[in-house]
């Protein structure tokens, strides 16, 4: 079976060039300043994960922008005169514009080539190593045959499937960055923890849980994974994340494979877009387990009702 559709992605997916960079995908990068000079989020190919984290700790305080809307429009253009229906798998909705930005360049898109155009944009409600476990999914199926219509609809399904816990090493890069309320950020300090982190299902960040110190914070994410992870031997692929602390990512591998020999290892750095915002010390890991949205409580299935009717 062949190829019938083609992807879009963004840099906050993390993956690296030898996964994406091929015939039919199209990345889209995000960017950062940095003491007044601009740099294109290129997953560490121009600097050096090292280099930009040694930066924060000396104090650098980068900040972030998504694509432009020329940058998507000259994008979604290329994919409307490819005559190949495209999917774009854009950065959640809950920590950034990127996927309005998206929709309004769609619109336009319609405007100038009508609506029944094969260009579809998925908003994955999640982030960074996550989204990278759902793109490299996306790849794969995109390679078995997918369409680009069953695309959309296998990513709108799947991105509740993703479990993810990350620990930083401390909330105030989020709470400087808006992602976060300033109260969660100032207990998280009074009690010297380092905090864990998750997305909700509207994409947002959640903190759920602490740990005193971070050997304790690596074991309740490989218990996480113990208690979570999917038993299907086809989902067996566990994506790891670090922000310039390998030391850390490999202690979480070790503590993975510890819990279940046959995992299958995505390893990513967390790039300047996600770092900017964490910055350095973070660990993610993510990997395929149970729906997400039979984890809400009754409040919030009847909220998530209200909103939707």
């Amino acid at each position: 079976m062949g190829i019938e559709c083609n992807l879009i992605l963004d840099s906050c997916c993390e993956l690296p060039r030898d996964i994406w960079d091929i015939p039919g995908v199209t990345m889209l990068h995000f960017s950062y300043t940095e003491s007044g000079r601009n740099f294109t989020d290129d997953m560490y190919e121009s600097v050096s994960a090292h280099e930009f984290y040694e930066n924060m700790r000396s104090g650098a305080a980068p900040m972030t922008s998504q694509p432009s809307q020329s940058e998507i429009e000259v994008a979604f253009r290329e994919a409307i005169q490819s005559n190949i229906p495209t999917v774009y798998l854009a950065f959640s909705s809950g920590i950034s514009g990127a996927y309005e930005g998206a929709m309004v360049a769609l619109n336009r898109m319609k405007q100038e080539f009508g609506d029944d155009i094969p260009l579809y944009v998925v908003n994955t409600l999640i982030g960074s190593t996550p989204e990278g476990l759902l793109a490299s999914e996306a790849l794969r199926q995109r390679e078995k045959g997918m369409t680009a219509r069953e695309l959309v609809d296998w990513a709108e399904e799947a991105r509740y499937f993703v479990q993810t816990m990350f620990m930083v090493d401390d909330l105030d890069a989020l709470r400087r960055g808006g992602r976060i309320p300033a109260g969660v950020a100032m207990a998280g300090a009074k009690l010297d923890v380092k905090p864990l982190l998750s997305f909700d299902i509207d994409g947002k960040l959640v903190l759920v849980g602490v740990a005193r110190g971070r050997k304790k914070g690596l074991r309740r994410m490989a218990d996480f994974y113990e208690k979570m992870h999917s038993s299907d031997p086809n989902a067996s692929l566990v994506a790891i994340g670090n922000a310039d602390c390998q030391k850390d990512a490999d202690r979480m591998r070790e503590a993975v494979e510890r819990k279940d020999e046959s995992t299958l290892f995505l390893e990513t750095n967390i790039g300047p877009t996600i770092g900017c915002h964490v910055g350095p010390g973070m660990v993610s890991c993510c990997f395929w387990g149970p729906d997400r949205r039979e984890n809400l409580s009754v409040s919030d299935r009847i909220a998530n009702r209200v909103k939707s009717s």
